[in-house]
């Protein structure tokens, strides 16, 4: 997607700052200045950054770029001169150096943030796909390994998936023509058949799931209804926050549904695709109180209207979840949701405030554990027997409901089709910024993930598919 769909990860007040003090550098005065990999490594290091945190800057070996990493994202700088970058939104960086002219930090606007003395490292794996790739590679398939963590995994064989495709597409990979995709795993009629990490990722590492964090809010919030937390989908929005005096409190405003906000139909003006809606994610990621701030906002339409990309409503109905069950909504989820399908190892913040600014309130999982909430839908919430969510409350997350961005839309799932080589295949599906991608084929009885680090570019995941996973079907 051409946003972030968690969107307080970029860069916000780097380019907010030098944008509203007029240190902006036009794209058509600047022009790229060549600096040496051993030139550009004088920057790294570990930085201050904004809300007590702390971001990385390191040097590319694979394309003499400096990058700039917060958590997991990299953010690439173009070089203008020495010490003089843009950053990914073409807002200038200066560094500034000491008497012994090495790098001791860099100035934003009004913002000067200074290089910490903490060593950090950057490892050889974090650049290259395959540390074996980097000569004469050539893959070879492996059944994914059973690790009694709840998937069943099996072998290719008689799957009807396309052996020497998906060997093309990992050798691709791992030779650079898809750069930055850290995991494929692929479920078919039930089993892990197929299972590859590149760079520094593993089967244990956590990965961040961006705006996918949406679709499993949907889920918490069909178990809370499930479980008598919620009385309906039909109960409205504002007597949850009786506390709170809101602005732009019309009829409109009070009208607003749970479903409302799980369709993104709330009606509020906050939309992501739209950079004149009053509603800015980026803004509201460092306000002090999120539901405050997006529940503020005027009525742009009336509830149940037009689809709206917004980030608001999901955040609003994660805070609604934990009021009706006096529980953390990552306590909620670990009782009901991860308990259910054996997820054990998660990082989730939910706390909708300035805290959450780099965070965006977003779930890191495995790469398996994505696989298991996909196939938990494929399967209509059925897991090992058990209902771990309500048979129609899936039925009704995956059906359209209305149209966002274009795009037929669900209870916090987005509707959409892959062609491959002419076939077209639809697919239910949670995304995220970057490439984040659980494709649910319920004809083929197929989950795909994808996660990736293409962060506000045209991600590769949806090539993947249609390239080299979903062909293999064409004839049947």
């Amino acid at each position: 997607m051409k946003k972030l769909l968690i969107i307080g990860f970029i860069l916000y007040r780097i380019s907010t700052a030098t944008a509203q003090d007029g240190n902006l550098i036009s794209p058509k005065i600047a022009k790229k200045y060549s600096l040496s990999y051993n030139q550009l490594k004088e920057y790294e290091g570990l930085y201050e950054y904004i809300n007590n945190t702390t971001l990385k800057i390191a040097a590319s070996p694979i394309d003499t770029t400096l990058l700039c990493i917060i958590n997991e994202s990299r953010y690439p700088f173009v070089t203008i001169g020495k010490d003089l970058f843009l950053n990914p939104v073409r807002d200038s960086v200066v560094f500034f150096r000491n008497r012994q002219n090495k790098v001791i930090g860099y100035k934003s606007g009004k913002d000067t943030f200074n290089l910490l003395p903490q060593k950090v490292t950057f490892p050889k794996q974090m650049w290259y796909p395959r540390l074996n790739g980097l000569k004469n590679y050539k893959y070879s398939y492996q059944q994914p390994q059973n690790d009694n963590d709840g998937l069943t995994t099996g072998n290719l064989e008689n799957t009807g998936l396309d052996k020497n495709l998906l060997n093309e597409m990992v050798q691709k990979i791992v030779e650079g023509t898809y750069p930055n995709v850290h995991s494929v795993l692929i479920i078919k009629d039930g089993k892990l058949v197929f299972e590859e990490y590149f760079y520094e990722h593993n089967k244990n590492k956590l990965h961040e799931l961006r705006s996918a964090t949406k679709s499993f809010i949907s889920a918490l919030t069909g178990i809370a209804i499930e479980k008598g937390y919620i009385k309906s989908k039909k109960e409205k929005v504002l007597p949850y926050f009786s506390e709170y005096t809101f602005k732009n409190n019309t009829d409109a405003k009070k009208q607003i549904t749970i479903e409302n906000l799980l369709t993104n139909q709330s009606g509020l003006d906050c939309d992501t695709y739209n950079p004149k809606a009053v509603g800015n994610e980026s803004i509201m990621a460092y306000e002090k109180d999120w539901i405050q701030y997006s529940l503020d906002l005027p009525m742009k339409d009336s509830a149940g209207g037009i689809g709206q990309y917004c980030s608001s409503n999901p955040i609003i109905m994660g805070r609604i979840i934990e009021k009706a069950t006096k529980m953390t909504l990552p306590a909620f989820a670990k009782q009901t949701l991860f308990k259910g399908i054996g997820i054990k190892n998660f990082e989730w913040q939910f706390k909708p405030d300035p805290s959450s600014g780099e965070t965006f309130c977003q779930l890191n999982l495995r790469s398996r554990d994505m696989a298991k909430f996909g196939l938990l839908y494929l399967n209509n919430g059925l897991w090992n027997g058990k209902q771990v969510i309500p048979k129609d409350w899936v039925e009704q997350s995956l059906n359209k409901h209305s149209i966002v961005a274009g795009l037929d839309y669900g209870y916090l799932w987005w509707t959409k089709y892959l062609d491959a080589n002419g076939v077209r295949y639809y697919g239910k599906l949670a995304q995220g910024n970057g490439g984040q991608k659980i494709y649910i084929f319920k004809e083929l009885n197929l989950v795909t993930v994808i996660t990736a680090g293409h962060y506000n570019i045209q991600s590769s995941s949806n090539e993947l598919n249609a390239k080299y996973i979903l062909p293999a079907f064409n004839k049947r």
